[in-house]
């Protein structure tokens, strides 16, 4: 018998690097430098996709869409996420929450979290209240503090 619900952690890091354009959740954030990544390393996609994969148990990110295959460079992590999305409905599951945070130090992210939560929500066929993203720094500690970005991701599968 399948279960009523199921939960996912996604978590994913990356480094910046220059010559890259920034985008988490799907958004272009203007800011100097991107990330580092075969796809276009939206870390915030990548932590949903991990979440979702995660909750059904069928691997990660990097299973069904390894770095070593071309078809993936430079990617669209929209496309990844919606695919991610088929398999959760495959399985019969659909959304039942997403709960995002990313945290890195700068640039500042407050003036995209609507447009972020918006295609997210479009993506995975659910209403916006069903999203949630968050950004904070890690106050110049760790990894993040020089320079990196980590997103951590909660998702409630729910069988439809």
């Amino acid at each position: 018998m399948k279960q009523k619900f199921r939960i996912g952690l996604g978590y994913d890091v990356h480094q910046f690097t220059e010559d890259r354009k920034l985008i988490l959740g799907g958004v272009e954030i203007p800011f100097d430098k991107g990330l580092k990544g075969h796809s276009d390393a939206d870390a915030l996609l990548h932590s949903i996709c991990d979440a979702m994969l995660g909750a059904l148990a069928l691997g990660d990110i990097g299973k069904h869409f390894p770095d070593t295959n071309s078809k993936y460079k430079d990617i669209d992590s929209k496309i990844l996420l919606s695919e991610v999305n088929k398999l959760a409905y495959g399985e019969g599951y659909k959304i039942g929450n997403v709960d995002s945070t990313v945290v890195l130090q700068m640039p500042k992210l407050a003036p995209f979290i609507t447009d972020m939560r918006e295609n997210i929500s479009s993506i995975l066929y659910c209403d916006l209240d069903q999203v949630s993203v968050k950004a904070t720094t890690s106050e110049w500690m760790g990894f993040v503090g020089e320079g990196r970005i980590k997103v951590i991701t909660t998702v409630m599968l729910i069988k439809e």
